[in-house]
């Protein structure tokens, strides 16, 4: 039998997705490994993508429906329904995400995560009892008010009044109704893979860090965090549930915590719950080598991304991995320290970023044959 790979990459943002990323590793490796065996699991760590990596695991059906985009405008988008395990894939982005904004349009104080809870109550209508969300690449900061609004909760102003379901509104909320929640959302598993680790308020929570990136001010930062904290303090004394004291609730403008909060969610890693619904760890087994790699290699990999999942569940197995990343900003020691045993940037030439995008494919193919000619030398 052949030298065997497990390539589990995650995806180069706006250039190779996780599968093309396989086709060009393979492609390079059979120059020197004509009979080398295969194993792969394209992974994702909850931010943009997930769905798709997940997608190619499951047997499941793509569910097109209209929902709101983050300002309220109706858009068509779908989610992944698996019928035989009542299971849904629903990723935040495809509804309430960045990306469907102009960058003119983007400020977290007037965009809503409505059009996610949409999609939620649809996958409960169609039967679903199981939901996985991904939240990465969020448009908002409402701590998950306008997922809990498209699912039947209703906020109140202290005057009575309904309050539309905006970052700039979790300040205002006086009362929170359940009485018209969705019936089917109390028989529901929710797993939530987050895509970082953030707590709700504060200064390493979601509106310091993440709310200036989504067009806030300095005193808008300030006004949503207010928000958060005004949250967090109603669904403790409302459900006794401690939001701050959970990392990830601050993950996508702290739809994390309105997750647990309102649909009794549980936040996972977003790399960690993927391994797991692809049954990455048993994949190791009487692997040579793990190929990965993503978009660029830095200190922030650890703290949650794709690639430092793939290390850790390698380093357990004892199994070598390789990275092949368009760039790579570690040290040699730090390199060591993770325990990474090959690292190199695809890039050939210095250029444009539009120009690595579009070389993306060939200079991967070439760095994999390069490193298995490595491997073929005695």
């Amino acid at each position: 039998m052949g030298i065997t790979f497990l390539l589990a990459p995650d995806k180069f943002k706006g250039s190779l997705d996780g599968f093309m990323f396989c086709k060009a590793v393979k492609e390079g490796i059979s120059m020197v490994y004509p009979d080398a065996v295969y194993v792969e699991k394209p992974l994702a760590d909850g931010g943009d993508g997930t769905l798709d990596a997940v997608a190619g695991h499951f047997k499941g059906s793509w569910v097109n429906v209209e929902v709101f985009d983050p300002l309220f405008r109706k858009i068509n988008t779908n989610y992944l329904y698996c019928p035989e395990e009542h299971l849904a894939f629903i990723e935040l982005s495809k509804a309430s995400g960045y990306r469907l904004l102009r960058a003119s349009e983007r400020n977290c104080m007037h965009t809503t995560s409505y059009g996610t809870g949409q999609l939620i109550a649809h996958a409960l209508e169609m039967g679903a009892t199981q939901i996985v969300l991904g939240i990465g690449g969020s448009a908002t900061n409402d701590g998950g008010m306008g997922i809990a609004a498209a699912l039947g909760y209703v906020f109140y102003d202290a005057r009575g009044r309904e309050l539309q379901a905006v970052g700039k509104n979790l300040r205002h909320i006086s009362h929170i109704s359940d009485q018209k929640c969705h019936p089917k959302l109390a028989n529901s598993t929710i797993k939530v893979a987050c895509d970082v680790l953030a707590p709700l308020y504060g200064p390493d929570g979601a509106a310091h860090v993440y709310a200036p990136q989504k067009g806030a001010s300095q005193e808008e930062v300030h006004a949503l965090d207010l928000g958060l904290r005004h949250l967090a303090n109603l669904v403790m004394d409302r459900y006794g549930l401690d939001l701050q004291k959970a990392q990830g609730a601050g993950a996508a403008g702290g739809i994390g915590g309105g997750m647990m909060a309102f649909c009794n969610a549980s936040l996972h890693p977003g790399i960690d719950l993927v391994k797991e619904l692809v049954h990455f760890n048993e994949a190791l087994n009487g692997v040579d080598w793990v190929i990965s790699g993503e978009g660029r290699l830095d200190e922030q990999t650890l703290q949650g991304k794709t690639l430092a999942g793939v290390m850790q569940s390698a380093c357990e197995k004892g199994v070598p991995v390789a990275a092949f990343c368009g760039e790579v900003l570690l040290s040699a020691e730090q390199q060591r320290k993770w325990g990474l045993d090959y690292a190199v940037s695809i890039l050939k030439k210095v250029g444009s970023m539009e120009q690595a995008k579009e070389d993306a494919y060939n200079n991967l193919v070439f760095a994999a044959h390069n490193f298995v000619s490595l491997l073929k030398k005695p």
